[in-house]
């Protein structure tokens, strides 16, 4: 090749580089504007359901059990945001390819784009919370997707052909103008869309203006000593901001409370239909309930104490009459989420709640309100269905639930189980060291905690007074630590006398087990 042919393909390629760029950044801009107008648009028409809500959690239905657990593991409760983020660089890297294939082989790349809004047309189909309405949001993503890729595209293929140098001035302007155009405008679209949504103020307002009532039967009171003066260690009760949430719904549903109904049916000797307003006038009681995620590693913080208020569980059900035979209550969410609860949980004598409050509030949005199931003694995944709307008296035989469905155990029980809390990783200095944390058996109770320094013997931690068999417990103990690295465990005893178990086995499938243990770096 000579050198004249060198340099002339040289000055070729460049051109087509940038070519290449303007395309993917089309496909880019094309793709946002379409998500920022479909998301916009479900702000208005479908608040409770949106394209990108809708896909993920189609995601979230079809990805294997042990790969969420692998997600929860990784990033707690921000397992959503890294779902969505995920789903934005999918997203991004087939829009960017969308365009290059539009400028190259036009239609391929909007047909690429079509089906992104097809995909998400279908979501929303399978969704519970599907209206007509909410069929417009990705209808219009996919419309101005397509439609902005072509004519981007379309003045792209136009600066290829320039002939002239100004000509090709005149027409990169044009190209670079469209582009950043649209990319200030999908900006603006999702910032909009973000405001919409953030401004649904509609429910949170009515959720302020809800006063619950004074319970027929109060919380039992904190008994003296019961939580531990100690820097570090997780509060007896946890507040509502730092209470660990855990559930599939990428967007949480918006319920006003005129609107919520519950029905009580399947076996029953009658179907009972249930209001907000109704729930409220009946005799409440509070209960101090500590929640575990089935999701929580040994030592993890997927577990919360707080004080719900709500009616019994068994009340509603014996509005019902519940036929013999059955054993098990499906309880079904806004959002289509479902659990199975063993019938006995419901009926017993437990503190089982069909919930309104949370720490003397109206329950936060992202915690269920308006009402949501809390039963003690049970992983939340069979048994604290938020956002309820269903109770169906039924048998295991006959249905599952969702995670059931995907492997995980039927009954749920919470496994006896210890954290330490303190000390944290930063070095502590030589000498008496103290090491705190809390313990657990929701519905048998805990009679002690003990710690074990290295391969020395098991020592009895002081354990603070329990609010009931119910709740977690807090506990402390001074060891003595010379400098170097230690490993200190714990493990609890429950009321009945049964010992932690040290087996270490996964949280799949129905709750982690092994003993909490820390290196304690001493200086």
């Amino acid at each position: 090749m000579s050198t004249r042919e060198r340099r002339t393909r040289g000055s070729a390629a460049g051109p087509e580089r940038a070519n290449r760029r303007w395309s993917a950044a089309a496909g880019l801009v094309a793709a946002g504007l379409g998500v920022a107008a479909g998301e916009l648009l479900a702000a208005i028409a479908s608040p409770s359901l949106s394209p990108v809500s809708a896909v993920g959690s189609v995601v979230i239905d079809f990805v294997p059990g042990p790969v969420k657990d692998a997600a929860i593991s990784l990033f707690g409760t921000a397992d959503k945001a890294a779902l969505l983020v995920g789903m934005g660089l999918v997203i991004a890297l087939a829009a960017a390819a969308a365009g290059v294939l539009e400028v190259r082989r036009p239609p391929t790349g909007a047909a690429v784009l079509g089906l992104f809004g097809a995909a998400g047309l279908a979501a929303v189909l399978t969704r519970q919370q599907f209206s007509l309405l909410a069929l417009l949001p990705p209808l219009a993503a996919g419309v101005v997707a397509v439609l902005v890729l072509r004519a981007l595209t379309a003045r792209i293929r136009n600066l290829a052909a320039a002939q002239t140098n100004d000509d090709a001035a005149v027409r990169r302007r044009t190209v670079i103008t469209s582009v950043g155009g649209g990319a200030a405008v999908a900006l603006l679209g999702a910032a909009l869309a973000g405001i919409a949504r953030g401004g649904q103020v509609g429910v949170t307002a009515l959720r302020e203006t809800v006063r619950l009532p004074v319970p027929s039967r109060r919380a039992a009171a904190i008994p003296a000593g019961a939580e531990l003066a100690v820097d570090g260690l997780a509060p007896l009760v946890t507040p509502a901001a730092d209470f660990y949430r855990i559930d599939t719904a990428l967007r949480v549903p918006l319920i006003d409370p005129a609107d919520w109904r519950l029905r009580v049916t399947g076996m029953v000797d009658r179907e009972v239909e249930l209001d907000y307003a109704e729930l409220l006038a009946a005799p409440l009681q509070e209960s101090y309930v500590t929640l575990a995620c089935v999701s929580n590693e040994v030592g993890g913080n997927l577990i919360g104490n707080a004080r719900w208020l709500g009616m019994p569980v068994r009340e509603v059900l014996a509005r019902a009459g519940v036929q013999p035979g059955a054993d098990m209550v499906l309880s079904t969410s806004r959002d289509g989420w479902s659990a199975s609860t063993p019938l006995e949980a419901l009926t017993d004598d437990r503190d089982a709640l069909l919930a309104v409050g949370m720490n003397g509030e109206p329950l936060p949005l992202e915690h269920g309100f308006p009402v949501r199931l809390v039963v003690p003694g049970l992983y939340g995944y069979v048994s604290a269905t938020k956002w309820v709307t269903e109770l169906r008296v039924t048998r295991f035989a006959d249905e599952t639930a969702y995670w059931t469905e995907r492997g995980w155990g039927e009954s749920g029980p919470v496994k006896l189980a210890s954290r330490i809390d303190v000390p944290g990783r930063a070095p502590v200095s030589a000498g008496t060291v103290t090491v705190a944390g809390v313990a657990w058996a929701q519905h048998t109770g805990i009679s002690a905690v003990q710690v074990r320094v290295d391969d020395g013997g098991w020592q009895d931690a002081e354990l603070a007074p329990g609010i009931s068999a119910d709740t977690w417990r807090q506990y402390r103990i001074a060891v003595e630590l010379a400098p170097g690295g230690h490993d200190t465990a714990v493990r609890a005893v429950d009321a009945n006398g049964v010992r932690q178990a040290e087996e270490k086995r996964p949280v799949l499938p129905d709750g982690a087990t092994g003993l909490h243990t820390i290196r304690v770096t001493v200086r």
